[in-house]
């Protein structure tokens, strides 16, 4: 529910042209605090991610009726749930006033006396302009821009569009939802003048990973657009700035443009390897193949929490981040606080680990130097626990190699779960469906019991093709690797650093060793 009468209960927001980097500040905010999202199909999902997980989240595809007839539904939705005081997000591509039919939906909020707000986002041309490097203002080529629709409704009343005015515009045209006309407004604006030999481009996904470009001579562009497989929806620029382009923009020449990776950490853990990814010029799509959750019971980590209090424990162990946050927040909601840590020294299995228990202004005693797994934390902890009486904060499955080596030393050693990993690899099926087309390269693989839930999802068409080398999996660790093999698969490459970075650095390396696809 709204929580400020003074606040709008719309937004018509702009999403950008496909790049979740892009999306503003504003449009962010609004959509933490939305109860409902009502998105264009076009908008990528991942946006969805910055809403609340409590809130609605409805694609327009699926109101009812072919294209047409849904904005009738789109404007009766906004103004119904507006009157039942929720906020609603409609998320739009691009802007929502450039082609977006933002105009439409904001009079009928008007004409419904209810109170909107848009929120502009950057449109195709613009980061087009950006993502290929081409002037679309130029001192010697266009000192002008025309967005011009290649769409009109056939019933449109007054005047429909000008080719000949457009023909001679003197700067670069911006031709949007033109693709299945393009014979025709090639055809329409050399017949009125435009020179044949104008430089023309046509973009695909402008700002992804997936984009694509073409250039050619206004006569040749349907050609050479056929020829190279560019399909709807593209933009359409024509202009003598366009031969100012560069050969090799910023955005393609990332280390990862194009290549196709799986993030297969929980959810709420992949956010973070998806933006770095993606920045790389990475399209990337995600597996959850388990999810992080409460313990079945909370008697033994309070129990756990009483001795640490009492000063029991000389050592804390936590062995993931997931661990920091799932034992601090039991903490906190027993309504203890930190001074009952006081008496105890904590060591993490790496810097990532170290860095959760900052979030809670806690420093670690011990961080291995080099290698962060089960191993290296042993090999730093075990002369610091001799004699002395250790708790590992861990999850409810896991390796028993750092307890069995810290008690030859300790004088005693006990484990607590502190969180439940749940395996959800079966939900994914849209993700096994792009590994059994291979659309899927690369497959990231950041813990043994996330490899072995992956894994176990894989059918005979999956299994072939990461045994032929179509898929290549990528393991943070060689312990990981280990595990990959085990169940008999190959592993294309291990992580030299067992983090997340040293994961990402990994298949930059195999990448660069291949062919650009």
């Amino acid at each position: 529910m709204n929580p400020d009468p003074s606040q709008p209960n719309v937004f018509l927001v702009g999403a950008g042209p496909g790049n979740p980097g892009l999306l503003t500040l504003r449009a962010a905010e609004v959509l933490a605090r939305a109860d409902l999202v009502l998105y264009d199909q076009l908008v990528p999902e991942r946006l969805l991610d910055l809403a609340s997980p409590t809130a609605r989240k409805l694609c327009v595809r699926d109101l009812p009726g072919l294209h047409p007839e849904k904005y009738p539904h789109i404007h009766a939705l906004l103004i119904e749930t507006a009157r039942a005081g929720q906020t609603v997000v409609r998320l739009k591509g691009g802007d929502p006033l450039i082609f977006g039919r933002g105009g439409e939906e904001a009079e009928a909020l008007r004409t419904a006396g209810i109170s909107y707000e848009i929120v502009p986002g950057i449109s195709a041309a613009i980061a087009a302009g950006a993502y290929l490097e081409i002037p679309l203002t130029h001192r010697e080529y266009a000192s002008a821009i025309a967005f011009v629709t290649g769409h009109e409704l056939p019933n449109k009343p007054g005047n429909r569009i000008d080719w000949k005015a457009i023909a001679a515009f003197p700067g670069t045209l911006a031709i949007y939802m033109g693709i299945a006309r393009l014979p025709i407004i090639v055809s329409e604006l050399i017949k009125y003048g435009k020179d044949p030999h104008t430089p023309a481009a046509i973009v695909e996904r402008v700002s992804s990973g997936e984009q694509r470009s073409v250039y050619a001579r206004l006569c040749d562009l349907e050609a050479t657009r056929r020829q190279a497989g560019l399909e709807a929806p593209g933009l359409i620029l024509v202009g003598e700035a366009i031969s100012r382009h560069a050969p090799h923009p910023w955005f393609e020449s990332r280390l990862l443009f194009g290549r196709r990776v799986l993030v297969t950490r929980p959810s709420h853990q992949a956010l973070g390897m998806v933006r770095k990814l993606e920045h790389l010029g990475a399209v990337v799509s995600r597996f959850s193949a388990v999810e992080i959750r409460e313990p079945a019971d909370f008697a033994p980590v309070d129990r756990a929490l009483d001795q640490l209090r009492e000063g029991a424990w000389d050592w804390l162990v936590f062995t993931s981040a997931n661990g920091v946050h799932a034992l601090l927040r039991r903490l906190e909601s027993r309504g203890d606080d930190l001074r009952i840590l006081g008496r105890v020294k904590i060591a993490t299995i790496g810097p990532k680990t170290a860095e959760a228990l900052r979030e809670y202004r806690l420093r670690a005693n011990l961080v291995p130097a080099t290698t962060y797994s089960s191993e290296g934390l042993a090999d730093a902890l075990v002369e610091h626990v001799v004699g002395k009486r250790v708790l590992l904060a861990r999850a409810n499955r896991g390796r028993e190699l750092l307890r069995e080596e810290l008690a030859k030393q300790a004088a005693e050693v006990e484990q607590v779960t502190v969180y439940d990993q749940v395996d959800t690899g079966a939900q994914n099926g849209t993700v096994l469906d792009a590994l059994r087309r291979g659309e899927i390269r690369y497959i990231t693989l950041p813990s043994s019991n996330i490899a072995r839930v992956l894994l176990g999802a894989f059918d005979e068409t999956i299994r072939n093709r990461v045994t032929r080398g179509e898929i290549q999996l990528v393991a943070i660790s060689p312990e990981t690797g280990n595990a990959v093999r085990q169940l008999g698969y190959p592993v294309a490459a291990e992580a030299e650093v067992f983090t997340e970075d040293g994961l990402i650095e990994a298949v930059v390396k195999l990448a660069q060793g291949e062919p650009t696809h």
